[in-house]
């Protein structure tokens, strides 16, 4: 491990831009994407700002850890999928979900309405096809001038990414899933 010195002085300038609603990515095979999104869903909720969570991949009625403790505060979480690919029954169905969604989605948007939007594995229906790139890209574009977007999944396209405002990338240094110890409740859920 290497000793720093702690900096004495502030290591950047003070931003001059406008405040104005953001588009934030979270991307990468590592863990952490959906946490980091609620933990700022979290942070907004808690300064009273409007706040509103879909889910691409869960279905309505999931009831994991983030369910539980946003019903409890008053988040609205939105389940829009019937699971991920490899547990879906019928793709072609699962699709018309996606796109289902994508319109209350676009809709709670365009809306004004919420302060954050986060659109939990919005990725996934992108990169398969199930959603228009272009109709995300226009919402997202066109959304009222307050209104941040926190989107999460592996492979952001890279129209996404270029037209988010901050992009951070997980990368998967270790993970125990791989020394073959199973998801645990209220670590992965």
């Amino acid at each position: 491990m290497h000793i720093e010195t702690p900096p004495t002085e502030k290591p950047y300038d003070k931003a001059l831009g406008e405040r104005r609603g953001l588009i934030i990515a979270y991307t990468g095979d590592g863990k952490g994407k959906s946490t980091a999104a609620f933990g700022l869903a979290l942070r907004a909720h808690g300064r009273a700002k409007a706040v509103k969570i879909f889910q691409f991949m869960k279905v309505p009625t999931a009831r994991f850890g983030e369910h539980r403790m946003f019903e409890q505060l008053g988040i609205p979480i939105e389940g829009l999928g019937d699971g991920f690919s490899w547990k879906s029954q019928d793709l072609e169905h699962s699709a018309q979900l996606a796109r289902e969604g994508w319109d209350r989605v676009s809709a709670a948007i365009m809306s004004g309405e919420f302060f954050m939007v986060t659109l939990d594995e919005l990725t996934y229906p992108l990169i398969y096809g199930w959603l228009s790139l272009d109709a995300v890209l226009t919402t997202l574009r066109e959304r009222p001038h307050h209104v941040h977007v926190v989107i999460t999944g592996r492979r952001c396209p890279e129209e996404i990414m270029t037209l988010a405002d901050t992009v951070t990338e997980m990368r998967m240094i270790k993970h125990a899933f791989k020394a073959g110890v199973p998801a645990q409740r209220g670590i992965e859920d």
